[in-house]
């Protein structure tokens, strides 16, 4: 029996070793081109001081507003739809889509006939 745990040991003892590499040897992977590339050392960004006031939120105000309305009521809809439109807006600011990016579709009517 005692050599039946010994043997189990000693072959737990190999598969840990074998699991676990070394910390100083890093081997690259394999990287299929989507997303960021993991062989690729992280690069920090450095922070600098914002010496601008931050902005404010447009819609804080608008938000408090629409809590002291009754909910679906008619001020509460122009609420909401301002503070809708407004992150719409800013959405806008920050989606930027190049123009060679999106397709044009054809000027002329293409059709699929066999003719």
């Amino acid at each position: 029996m005692a050599r039946h745990i010994l043997v189990l040991l000693s072959f737990c003892a190999a598969l840990a070793g074998c699991a676990s590499a070394p910390a100083a040897e890093r081997r690259p992977i394999a990287w299929d081109g989507l997303g960021q590339d993991p062989n690729r050392p992280a690069v920090t960004k450095r922070r600098l001081p914002n010496h601008t006031a931050p902005e404010s939120d447009p819609n804080g105000e608008r938000q408090r507003v629409l809590a002291t309305l009754r909910p679906y009521s008619d001020a509460w809809w122009a609420v909401q739809d301002e503070i809708e439109a407004e992150n719409d807006k800013q959405l806008g600011s920050k989606l930027v889509i190049c123009r060679s990016c999106v397709t044009q579709p054809p000027r002329e009517d293409v059709t699929g006939s066999i003719r």
